[in-house]
């Protein structure tokens, strides 16, 4: 089993602690990428993070990675905080592959946009702004592929991914079983995202998908209660810091348990409607 840096036990001080030594994670303004490969290695790129974030995502990995360039990036889904600096990422490294669910492929080539933000849905100034936010799905043609159906991940290969809807049609998290690592992208996150003073001071706590942007309750339910039975060890999340152990297991525990109170909100565009159908 893979170790944590500097201990066999995460030190809830130190964020990065909470992971394994080879997951690397950054935040972009509002947002994580997450960097997956041993220092000095070849490395995988996960979301690429708000737009303008391209230089820092290069920086980071020069100073980590043997290189650059990462041998692919995988998305968690298409919104455009995930998704901001994809188009400059390509233009610096136009033969790295990109990979996403075969249900986002129509928000990734030009053809579906996503349902606009709800403001509807409360909760604090991020989501009053969610207006205001694209949600025009992008198109980089033939650059992106659908993952493989056996649930692999390209040049990962302790590593499965997993249809995790309800954020968005094609959302994914992706795991390793070897030591319960999780990258959960939006199924969950760790920070109150719909709150402008919970993101800048990035408050440590367990939430179900930002909100604003959710349009399938039920889908998203499904994905929690599948994450949370994978009882993982370690977590990073699209927004908020990691979290491990007891913090994690509890947490994502009791999300699951009482998701309709802690993550469905009181009233909104989408929430008495499905407009997902959820996997099994």
């Amino acid at each position: 089993m893979q170790g944590y840096p500097n201990s066999g036990t995460p030190d809830a001080s130190r964020p990065e602690s909470r992971l394994p030594e080879d997951v690397h994670y950054l935040r972009t303004k509002i947002v994580n990428v997450v960097m997956i490969g041993n220092p000095g290695g070849q490395w995988v790129l996960v979301d690429t993070g708000m737009p303008g974030s391209s230089s820092k995502i290069v920086k980071a990995a020069r100073e980590r990675f043997a290189q650059e360039k990462p041998q692919a990036i995988l998305l968690t889904h298409g919104h455009f905080d995930h998704i901001g600096s994809l188009e400059d990422l390509l233009e610096l490294f136009p033969d790295v592959p990109v990979y996403a669910h075969e249900q986002e492929l129509p928000f990734l080539t030009g053809k579906a946009d996503y349902p606009p933000g709800d403001p509807t849905v409360g909760g604090g100034l991020v989501a009053a702004s969610a207006p205001f936010f694209p949600n025009k799905g992008i198109d980089i043609g033939e650059r992106v592929q659908a993952l493989p159906a056996d649930g692999s991940v390209p040049f990962l290969p302790e590593w499965h991914w997993l249809h995790t809807p309800g954020h968005s049609e094609g959302h994914i998290s992706l795991f390793r079983s070897s030591d319960g690592t999780l990258v959960a992208g939006d199924a969950f996150i760790t920070v109150k995202q719909e709150s402008a003073l919970a993101v800048l001071t990035q408050r440590r706590e367990i939430h179900g998908p930002p909100t604003y942007f959710t349009p399938n309750w039920e889908a998203a339910r499904t994905s929690v209660a599948r994450l949370a039975a994978l009882r993982p060890a370690s977590a990073i999340t699209g927004h908020g810091e990691p979290m491990a152990g007891e913090e994690l297991e509890e947490g994502l525990q009791r999300l699951s348990r009482d998701f309709d109170t802690m993550a469905v909100p009181d009233s909104g565009r989408y929430v008495d409607s499905a407009h997902i159908d959820p996997e099994t």
